[in-house]
């Protein structure tokens, strides 16, 4: 769903289990209330709220967001259209389209920490 063109574009994902909203906000290029936006309009999209309402989104959410973008702003979809096609393929959504910088990134930090142990 996401081009790999666009992934390009946009910063890598880094390896950390949990991102702010102005975290997301930077790696997915979109501000903060387009993504409590989202929240409300796709049931998919659903960060865990911890003390104060913090939201704190994982790594599918990101790419998740990213999709969403995709769709939006280059598909030409509308909040409805995107929601009835993520919906009608969940399969996709499952589907985690890294780029290779990303893996390579990740190969050599594992690397590093198995030499030091």
């Amino acid at each position: 769903m996401l081009e790999p063109k666009n992934n390009n574009e946009l910063p890598p994902i880094p390896p950390k289990r949990y991102f702010t909203i102005g975290e997301v906000g930077e790696l997915c290029e979109v501000k903060p209330h387009v993504l409590r936006y989202w929240e409300v309009e796709f049931p998919q999209l659903k960060p865990v709220k911890r003390r104060g309402n913090r939201r704190y989104y994982q790594r599918q959410d990101v790419i998740l967001i990213r999709q969403i973008k995709s769709l939006l702003y280059e598909h030409g979809y509308t909040i409805g259209g995107a929601r009835k096609k993520m919906s009608d393929n969940p399969e996709e959504l499952t589907k985690t389209n890294v780029n290779s910088s990303e893996v390579k990134s990740l190969v050599r930090d594992l690397e590093e920490v198995i030499s030091r142990l």
